[in-house]
């Protein structure tokens, strides 16, 4: 493979605190790379940096001479186009700048809109929904083939029908990329190297080849031997403060390099011993309550309706201690609606939720609700004093902060000065110190990196009494969850074993619902007359271009050169051809889906 990017010893701070210090590495050809670490270790700006939009405070960045570098950033920019740009407009504008004809970028954006699942492409691009709109804006980057495309949370906004989508789509293209995700099932499907930004490692990442399960392995061994390593070398350095308290002279040569030896020992013990301790993730353990009643919620044939539309029907779920159950579907499918039944604070339209007596339920809010902006992180963890009453025993308030990775600065922020991210910790913080007998997590993973979900997941795999789930991070959903429930949107649902089972079930869902689209509104296989026409469109293609060529070739005449009216009835022909040609092509993707469909 060869290289495309090197970065060498690059450094990024801002203000005093370094984001990441000496990275280097390369990207090659073929390899599409996810990017992860802890939030605030500078994946963002890392990404803008090899986009060439920001510079480093210190390092050499390295691009193989004439490589095209694309860039999505977190906030697409479909919002900030005028106001009546379609989606086919702005697709077509973000091919302008790449030197092709106009049926190239006709024919190049009607495949990709195609493959994205624009059926309509008049549509204002404003007004598409968040998740369409950065549909679109991972469409426009790739559509320009670039040779190497940075990714910085392609899939927020996405929900899961949104998120399987990318999943494809990324599988299909060419070119290598390099994504920054939380998502680790994603991860897990779509890259074959891993590279994580981390203060715990001597070179302030660690890059290892394969998905993400290979990850896991090659950071466990990594962290082993570091480890074993702080053993060794503290073992060595014990020895030489030993020597160095019979008061050794520094009278010899020798004496005097042992002393200098012992010197670096110890700086180098301190140095592992901090980065180890980086890896060591807090522990979330939430509080069970003492309920020992077989059944805690009861929900038998309940059904509900929301704006005129069937969320589901005739559902049953029973709920008892240890059940892990996980809510899944698309977004406004009604998982948010459910939870809300199995909490007591919204009625069904039909059937019945019985909850047991004095259950304790617990519920996150993925909207943050409950959080007061502007009330700081100090109260907002400790509620009085300066101590929390935890599993009994009282906890300083610097030590629960750290507990939750917050620093000590931050304890005087109003917690509107916090990411969504940590925002989440607050909430996850106040559960923590509520007894419960049911967890009720809607979206309790938005914004979290990858350490925080990897605690989170600990956590709830060892709480002893019931979880409902609503996620969009497949992978913890799969680490808890023993069983699922999926929700279509469309009054349906059914009970899973696993993710893949519900994929497979929705996907014969929606193949239903094309066979149940009236036969006039479908396009039919192809008749004889067409299949002749598809064996023959190269052919046809090639004689329209060769007309293009000719029509160019007459607008160039220099005999014509001062003739307005001349120059403009030619130019119409040159435009007319190239329109002929674009319509050909879109003739032939059709012609071709068609014929695979038989």
């Amino acid at each position: 493979m060869s290289i495309l990017l090197s970065c060498r010893e690059l450094s990024k701070a801002f203000g005093p605190r370094p984001l990441f210090e000496g990275l280097s590495f390369g990207l090659f050809e073929g390899e599409r790379t996810g990017l992860i670490g802890p939030n605030g270790t500078g994946k963002s700006t890392l990404l803008r940096i090899l986009a060439g939009l920001e510079t480093p405070d210190s390092g050499e960045l390295a691009p193989r001479r004439g490589l095209r570098v694309g860039y999505l950033a977190q906030r697409d920019r479909v919002e900030d186009l005028p106001a009546g740009t379609t989606v086919k407009e702005h697709l077509s504008a973000a091919l302008r700048d790449l030197g092709l004809q106009d049926y190239e970028i006709e024919t190049r954006v009607a495949a990709g809109m195609a493959r994205a699942g624009f059926s309509e492409p008049g549509k204002e691009a404003a007004a598409l929904s968040g998740g369409w709109r950065k549909r679109l804006a991972i469409l426009a980057e790739t559509l320009r083939e670039p040779d190497l495309l940075l990714l910085d949370e392609p899939t927020n906004h996405l929900d899961l029908e949104g998120v399987l989508w990318l999943e494809r789509f990324l599988d299909g293209v060419k070119f290598s990329f390099l994504v920054v995700t939380h998502d680790r099932r994603f991860l897990e499907r779509v890259c074959n190297r891993l590279i994580e930004l981390d203060r715990r490692y001597p070179q302030g990442h660690l890059s290892s080849a394969g998905n993400y399960s290979r990850f896991l392995e090659n950071r466990e061994i990594f962290l082993d031997a570091q480890a074993s390593r702080e053993d060794s070398l503290r073992n060595i350095v014990r020895g030489e403060i030993e020597w160095l308290r019979k008061g050794p002279k520094a009278r010899t040569t020798k004496q005097k390099a042992r002393i200098d030896r012992a010197g670096r020992l110890m700086q180098d013990l301190s140095e592992l011993e901090y980065r180890n301790a980086q890896g060591r993730a807090t522990v979330i353990d939430f509080l069970a309550g003492d309920r020992q009643a077989n059944r805690l919620v009861d929900a038998r044939g309940v059904s509900k309706t929301l704006g005129g539309r069937k969320l589901f029907q005739g559902l049953d779920l029973a709920l008892r201690p240890g059940d892990k159950v996980g809510l899944i579907g698309a977004n406004g499918s009604g998982k948010t609606t459910l939870l809300k039944l199995l909490a007591g604070t919204l009625p069904p339209d039909s059937g019945a939720v019985k909850i047991a007596e004095g259950v304790k339920t617990v519920v996150f809010d993925q909207h943050r609700d409950s959080l007061d902006l502007d009330m700081t992180l100090y109260r907002a963890l400790c509620p009085a004093g300066d101590k929390v009453e935890y599993k009994g025993n009282f906890v300083h308030v610097h030590n629960w902060a750290r507990r939750f990775l917050f620093r000590p600065e931050q304890l005087d922020f109003p917690l509107s000065r916090l990411s969504g991210g940590e925002q989440s910790r607050v909430l996850i913080a106040d559960l923590m110190r509520r007894p419960a007998d049911l967890l009720l997590l809607d979206e309790p993973t938005n914004d979290l990196d990858i350490r925080s979900l990897e605690v989170l997941e600990n956590g709830l795999k060892e709480f002893p009494g019931a979880i409902v789930l609503v996620t969009h991070d497949r992978y913890l959903m799969a680490r808890v969850c023993g069983a699922v429930v999926g929700l279509d949107g469309r009054g349906g649902h059914g009970y899973f074993g696993g993710l893949e089972q519900w994929e497979d079930w929705q996907a014969e869902r929606d193949a239903a619902s094309a066979d149940a689209v009236p036969e006039e509104k479908r396009k039919p296989a192809l008749d004889r007359k067409e299949a002749e026409e598809l064996r023959n469109i190269e052919r046809t293609i090639k004689a329209a271009e060769d007309k293009v060529s000719a029509a160019e070739a007459a607008l160039e005449d220099p005999a014509i050169a001062t003739d307005a009216e001349e120059l403009h009835r030619r130019q119409l022909k040159v435009d007319e051809a190239r329109a002929r040609v674009a319509a050909l092509f879109g003739r032939w993707e059709e012609l071709e889906a068609r014929a695979r469909e038989q």
